[in-house]
């Protein structure tokens, strides 16, 4: 019962310090039924298509183009988004398979 209690006060820690974040249900679902995450993620982070594109260093449309699945960008340019985004790589480029 002791581990239970150190591990509950390090992820309180990891809470408050901003190193880890509780992500709502909502953004979960819609990613597992098929949203993009990085979609998702942006308009979850509260950032328009410029605004993330801008800070990742790519253009608008580009980044349009990665959201609808008509490119799947470069391992370079997701590093950025997700970077952009304060993401893993892997929180951006999860599969649905991997969610169920």
């Amino acid at each position: 019962m002791l581990q239970d209690i150190r591990d509950y006060d390090a992820a309180m820690a990891a809470l408050e310090s901003g190193e880890d974040e509780l992500i709502p249900s909502e953004l979960v679902y819609a990613i597992a039924n098929g949203a993009n995450p990085i979609k998702t993620w942006r308009e979850y982070r509260g950032l328009t298509q410029n605004q993330l594109a801008q800070i990742a260093e790519i253009s608008p449309p580009y980044l349009s183009q990665i959201e609808t699945g008509k490119r799947t960008g470069t391992t370079e340019v997701l590093k950025a988004i997700a970077e952009a985004l304060n993401l893993s790589l892997d929180d951006i480029v999860i599969t649905r398979e991997e969610i169920e």
